[in-house]
């Protein structure tokens, strides 16, 4: 029974909790409704009910003075509004999402869908929006359920073929221009992207690898090899003697030695490559 709850949940054939607040956090039939719409205590987006108003809200198309408006002018206007609330609801953390309702509904007319990278973000912005003003009017602002806005967009409006128009009972987003969306959520990324990677300390692999080399150094020195014994042709002691201390149990013991790492051959200084040669140049002029 349980499973079977839990996988209608906010379906159409859930008979207990309201779908359309499920999906899409607004429903037409407000407190009315006669299934349960379950406010969420906490989440990662925030409603701005009825926040934009278009310029052509009573008849689209027309201003309040019956005057028709340049289509440019209408999304001027939008993008205005858009940049400007953008600007503002980024102060509080990383935006995910942002998007403006064009639909016409009461219930959805202008409502504005902010979803940040984090859930504390979310709530960091509600604090700072309670009791605030934009444009003479109150913003008010909740939690919203709305985590995936594939679920709460109109398919047939994206597709331009949307037969209810703005009285859609699912999400018509208003859309920005690219220059825009370029510009704003372009420098938006970067700047959480430069702050997260300044705060970030340095990376566990480039401390061991530097771990490593002053190991290295510390093993070997190319002055012990001059000043130590060099039996064996030419082999070299290591820089703390524990290695070859080990080592030397190991045989002492009968077990065998550790595999050695391949090592380049020591280079010599000047001075001693002068003095072979000088050393070589008697000999072959005693031989002479």
């Amino acid at each position: 029974m349980a499973e079977h709850l839990a996988s209608i949940f906010g379906t159409e054939k859930d008979r207990v909790n309201c779908p359309f607040y499920f999906k899409i956090g607004a429903c037409r039939h407000g407190d009315r409704c006669s299934r349960l719409h379950n406010r969420p205590t906490i989440s990662p987006t925030l409603v701005l009910a009825n926040m934009y108003h278009r310029p052509d809200m009573i008849t689209p198309g027309v201003d309040p003075q019956g005057q028709p408006i340049d289509p440019k002018k209408i999304q001027e206007h939008f993008e205005d509004f858009y940049e400007d609330i953008f600007e503002e609801l980024s102060k509080f953390g990383e935006l995910e999402t942002l998007n403006v309702c064009d639909n016409l509904a009461d219930h959805m007319i202008g409502n504005v869908y902010v979803q940040y990278k984090e859930e504390d973000q979310a709530a960091a912005a509600l604090q700072a929006l309670q009791g605030r003003f934009y444009s003479g009017r109150p913003i008010i602002a909740d939690f919203s359920p709305v985590t995936d806005f594939r679920e709460a967009t109109c398919r047939q409006f994206e597709e331009d073929n949307c037969n209810r128009g703005g009285y859609c009972n699912f999400m018509h987003v208003k859309m920005i221009g690219r220059e825009l969306r370029r510009k704003l959520f372009g420098s938006h990324r970067r700047r959480f992207r430069g702050s997260r990677s300044r705060s970030r300390s340095v990376s566990p692999p480039q401390y061991h690898r530097r771990d490593k080399e002053r190991e290295r150094e510390r093993e070997y020195d190319p002055r012990d090899h001059r000043r130590g014994d060099n039996r064996g042709g030419g082999g070299r002691r290591s820089g703390s003697d524990r290695h070859g201390r080990y080592e030397g149990e190991r045989r002492r013991h009968g077990a065998s030695p550790l595999p050695r790492r391949s090592r380049s051959p020591v280079r010599e200084g000047s001075e001693e490559r002068r003095a072979r040669i000088e050393q070589w140049n008697r000999e072959r002029e005693e031989k002479a």
